[in-house]
């Protein structure tokens, strides 16, 4: 295959993320709440007529009526009722104090429409007591002036997910918490509620958000010690923590975190990995230095900006001067690529440093679809052509790099279906100082992820 040929391989396009798992936005919002004459529909026409929007002791039915309707909505989604302690909690904590006069919604985070609270007051006041993610910043802070290159950079996540997590964590009076990524501030809310402030510590390696959150706090009554720093390397002025619970996902959990726990603590953390999003890691902090747990399923947050990729790396991935292999395989690409949320999981966790992107109407004769892998360093990729035709066998195959990539993703899918198709919850991690490895069932069934 000639240098020409080469060219025609060549990737221009950004890569498109999955997020499988990922929460709706906004299905079921309570807009009955605001009907004239309810306290929410006061609430909406004070907002009209230029008053303070601030909840007194005289709106405590418009806090009421938000908050009960939101935790009807949390225990639905959760199977149970919230438990009591953290319902005091929830119902001492109004999340639309929280909530930025302009937010962003939209489905997936993939269709960014905007809302302001002073224009649309009933929209804005339904997302805010509504189970469902809040965008609060987009591009890192930095001005957009086309929506359609918008990405979410940070969010109130959806109640349901901050409750669950919050189970999780199994916190007692007394035990003292490190919280990465403060956001709006909400989660700590809680928990200062439940632990008081002298054991609330959160980081935020925004400024903006950091100071946001600090005033959104102080102005509901709680005073935990936020941090304006990089979550990635804990807090070690007040540690050891008994639990360290992310509200960002992380691709390695930084051993930071363990180093400053307690034997027996907890760590809680989303996980992602460059194939799948999705995934609640908890790992408990053993004698010896490591830490060690299972996932529970179903769960995508934004990637903490410190382990956010290059987004170099997705763009001409193939170059001029590379001459591929080519080849064929039976593989169906969708098996592997955008399957269910299972399969995905399994394979981000035996791939390691692997990552896929689709190119739909590629510029190649004969060619309809095709899919990209590579390493996260650019070093090796494989690409699999589509046809358009229905039925196909064998699709082609092209591979460049030291490491013969679909091979790999061969390997990975066979083992799936030879280990009956696990999900999430038969897999585990454990970190050590020298690394992660990924388990399925047991420990001693382990393999160093790249």
């Amino acid at each position: 295959m000639g240098p020409r040929q080469g060219r025609k391989l060549r990737r221009r396009q950004r890569r498109q993320r999955r997020r499988p798992g990922q929460a709706r936005w906004q299905e079921g919002l309570q807009h009955d709440a605001a009907e004239p004459g309810s306290p929410v529909g006061k609430f909406h026409q004070q907002a009209r007529q230029g008053q303070r929007q601030e909840v007194t002791t005289s709106q405590k039915s418009l806090r009421q009526a938000g908050t009960t309707g939101l935790l009807q909505a949390v225990s639905r989604q959760l199977g149970h009722d919230v438990a009591p302690e953290w319902r005091k909690a929830a119902e001492a904590t109004p999340r639309h104090r929280f909530l930025p006069d302009h937010i962003w919604l939209g489905p997936d985070g993939g269709s960014l429409t905007p809302c302001d609270r002073g224009r649309e007051p009933d929209r804005w006041l339904a997302a805010a007591y509504a189970d469902e993610p809040v965008v609060t910043q987009i591009n890192d802070g930095q001005e957009v002036k086309d929506l359609s290159d918008a990405l979410p950079s940070s969010s109130a996540s959806a109640p349901s997910i901050v409750f669950r997590m919050l189970e999780l964590l199994d916190v007692e009076p007394g035990m003292r918490i490190l919280e990465i990524g403060t956001g709006t501030g909400f989660n700590a809310a809680l928990l200062s509620h439940r632990l008081g402030d002298a054991n609330v510590t959160t980081i935020e390696i925004d400024p903006v958000l950091a100071e946001l959150a600090r005033s959104n706090l102080k102005a509901t009554g709680y005073a935990p010690t936020v941090v304006r720093g990089d979550g990635g390397l804990g807090w070690g002025v007040q540690a050891p923590y008994d639990r360290v619970v992310a509200t960002c996902s992380v691709r390695r959990v930084p051993y930071a975190w363990i180093r400053q726990s307690r034997p027996g603590g907890v760590i809680l953390t989303p996980w992602c990995d460059d194939w799948s999003h999705g995934g609640l890691l908890r790992l408990t902090v053993g004698d010896d230095g490591t830490a060690s747990g299972r996932y529970t399923p179903d769960s995508a947050f934004m990637l903490m900006r410190t382990q956010r990729l290059d987004l170099r790396l997705f763009r001409d991935v193939a170059l001029d001067e590379h001459v591929p292999t080519e080849s064929t395989t039976a593989l169906d690409p969708w098996a592997v690529a955008d399957s269910a949320f299972e399969t995905q999981f399994a394979l981000g966790h035996r791939l390691g440093d692997l990552w896929y992107a689709w190119h739909h109407g590629p510029e190649v004769e004969g060619v309809v679809t095709r899919l990209w892998v590579a390493t996260t360093d650019g070093g090796s990729w494989a690409a699999v052509d589509w046809d358009g035709r229905e039925n196909t066998e064998r699709y082609t195959v092209w591979q460049h790099g030291r490491r013969r990539l679909w091979e790999e993703v061969e390997a990975a899918h066979r083992w799936w279906l030879d280990n009956d198709r696990p999900g999430p919850d038969r897999f585990g991690l454990t970190v050590t100082p020298e690394g992660h490895s990924a388990w399925l069932d047991d420990p001693a069934n382990g393999w160093p992820l790249r």
